[in-house]
């Protein structure tokens, strides 16, 4: 395999870095939701909640490579 088909290393790290953000607020928020701990400005988990949206982000970071790629990794073309 040559590097010519390998993705930019920035490309790896940028989509990594959005994909992260993005399951946290997705996540967050979702879970804020469901738990009425909403904000104003956003949402303030704590407790079991907060615990949930990192296994949540750690479980989609994780597994979703596994079934085609995460959002970003797929827009940016780095699977």
């Amino acid at each position: 395999m040559s590097d010519s088909s390998k993705p930019a290393t920035w490309r790896v790290v940028i989509a990594f870095i959005l994909d992260l953000f993005a399951s946290f607020m997705v996540f967050g928020y979702i879970i804020a939701a469901i738990t009425g701990d909403t904000t104003e400005g956003g949402f303030s988990l704590n407790g079991g909640p907060a615990i949930a949206l990192f296994a949540l982000v750690i479980a989609y970071m994780v597994l979703m490579p596994r079934y085609g790629g995460r959002l970003f990794q797929r827009l940016l073309r780095v699977r």
